[in-house]
């Protein structure tokens, strides 16, 4: 079983660690060093834009080290915890640049997550503070963060970004300011947060897993690994100083984030622009802002070309690269994104545990549209094996597992589930049913864990059925992926109710809204059922229920 460090966090053994800084994968670097030696070589290129505010990567770097400083006055040091749960603003990437050059780990929530989550992250990070924003779509997390706080007295900061700031909290406009005065000070400010610079095997931020046991797992990404992370992957997909990224994604998913996202753009010298998903908001930004790049989940990417047949005016004419990732694209729908957008789709098939794989943008268009892509380092290890652990021949379906220079070898501080998610040897268990064709690419056949991908956020089966069993009149429950055209999968909730008990979705909701969780968690349908159908073992046969509701969809 894999065993942690003294900081929480599973370190790889020593003879590989050697190997991967004898590779030139693990460069010694902080990454915010790294991003200063951009803004340093680059200081008056367009590092970020959000709407009508732009930044160029010295004045980034600037603030980023003055809102370190502000910080360090707050009380916060290495290796402090401080969970964000922020909008793609420039605040957000102000806030994470400062952390990275401060040593200060950003636990990476989401701004769908609600206290049910929040706490959860507050409480195993054992975070410093939260950072958020006052309402976001009508909901008021500075309350959600106020009430987290007061639950867990190690919060000694509420940042919140918005005009409405309560007594107590932390302006976060204020704190991610230009710092005052010229040059001088600036070089001072710099220097006094280069004396907290984080050693490159330190924790660089905290991803959330995406599995399949209840609430999200920590997962720590070093400053070594994670740099290779976003620089390999800019390499990989073309990056360069004239790239302008467009992150329409939630930055706090590895996939905007660095898979290449903004820290590959910002690392190359290049450009990130921040906006909306929607279709038209999209269009005229990437029109606006000549974007290069973008990444989306499979259910975006349908949306945009169904906005594209009816607005065939907009000029998409700069974007050269579609990434979509985050669930299985269907063939037929790759094959429009060429015709229909004018650009090379990307298909990625990652993790926030690691592994990245990507088509390549001079592959022949069948292996662009049918393949989730192959590995980006030459030492990514894979074995596909079946279900009792054996290696499968080459063609056949089986069970991903993986090792590689960034693809971390535990959760943190999760002894328990390491023992499932982990082999004695460091090989990590995706739970990915893939078949690996001859030439090196993965086709993604679905999955062997049990959980459910709506929209590209995942969601633990486990954990809806454990909320459910809190509804009043639930005797089992059993939570299963359905087949959806726009979104890919939604949340299909099987109940056996008590004698004499009825259930409705309106009490599913009710519970899961009194919890606070998150909105995309909720089902999206009831079913009720005499009796859950088992397996030979005892166990839910969730595959007989999968097709069960595939089967009431299809006669509906």
């Amino acid at each position: 079983m894999p065993r942690p460090s003294s900081n929480g966090a599973v370190p790889w053994p020593d003879a590989y660690a050697r190997l991967y800084t004898e590779k030139g994968y693990w460069t010694g670097e902080a990454l915010g060093d790294a991003l200063l030696a951009v803004a340093d070589a680059t200081p008056d290129a367009v590092a970020l834009v959000d709407g009508d505010r732009a930044l160029t990567h010295r004045q980034l770097a600037e603030r980023a080290d003055a809102t370190a400083l502000r910080l360090a006055e707050l009380g916060l040091r290495p290796d402090d915890r401080l969970v964000v749960q922020l909008p793609n603003t420039l605040e957000f990437v102000v806030l994470t640049y400062a952390c990275l050059r401060l040593g200060v780990i950003p636990v990476m929530a989401l701004p769908g997550h609600r206290r049910h989550e929040i706490s959860h992250l507050v409480g195993h990070s054992e975070a410093v503070g939260i950072a958020v924003p006052d309402v976001l779509k009508d909901f008021d997390h500075q309350g959600m963060g106020a009430a987290v706080a007061d639950e867990y007295p190690a919060v000694r900061h509420l940042l919140v970004l918005g005009d409405k700031i309560g007594d107590g909290a932390v302006d976060l406009r204020e704190l991610c300011a230009p710092p005052e005065g010229g040059p001088a000070e600036a070089e001072a400010a710099r220097a006094a947060v280069d004396a907290y610079r984080p050693d490159s095997r330190a924790i660089a931020v905290f991803l959330l897993s995406g599995g399949t046991t209840g609430l999200p797992k920590l997962i720590a990404r070093t400053h070594d690994d994670y740099l290779y992370n976003a620089r390999r992957s800019a390499e990989v997909c073309g990056f360069g100083p004239d790239t302008v990224y467009f992150a329409a994604l939630p930055l706090g998913h590895n996939f905007p984030l660095a898979c290449p996202g903004m820290l590959g753009a910002l690392l190359c010298g290049g450009r990130t622009v921040l906006g909306s998903p929607s279709p038209d908001k999209a269009f005229a930004l990437m029109e606006r802002d000549g974007v290069t790049a973008t990444a989306v989940v499979p259910a975006i990417a349908q949306r945009w070309l169904e906005h594209r047949q009816g607005h065939p005016g907009a000029d998409l004419g700069s974007l050269r690269v579609l990434q979509v990732g985050g669930s299985r694209l269907a063939d037929h729908v790759a094959r429009r994104v060429r015709p229909e957008l004018g650009c090379t789709l990307q298909q990625v098939f990652g993790m926030a545990e690691g592994l990245l794989n990507y088509t390549r943008l001079d592959d022949p268009e069948d292996v662009i549209c049918t393949t989730q892509g192959r590995p980006m380092c030459e030492d990514d290890e894979l074995l596909v094996v079946d279900e009792l652990g054996e290696p499968v021949p080459e063609g056949t379906s089986g069970v991903l597992l993986t090792r590689g220079p960034y693809t971390p070898r535990g959760y943190y501080r999760a002894e328990e589930q390491n023992a499932r998610a982990f082999t004695e040897d460091g090989w990590y268990r995706t739970g990915d049913i893939v078949r690996l064709r001859p030439d090196g690419n993965l086709v993604v056949e679905g999955r062997d864990k049990d959980m459910i991908i709506r929209g590209g956020e995942n969601i633990s089966a486990e954990e809806i059925e454990n909320l459910a069993y809190q509804v009043p009149g639930v005797a089992r429950a059993a939570a299963v992926a359905m087949p959806d055209a726009e979104l890919g999968e939604r949340v299909c909730l099987y109940v056996v109710p008590e004698p004499g008990r009825t259930v409705t979705l309106a009490d599913v909701h009710e519970v899961m809204e009194r919890v606070g969780v998150a909105r995309f968690k909720f089902p999206d349908r009831l079913v009720l059922v005499p009796e859950l159908v088992a397996t030979k073992v005892g166990k839910i046969d969730k595959k007989a229920l999968r097709a069960d509701i595939t089967r009431r969809l299809g006669s509906e």
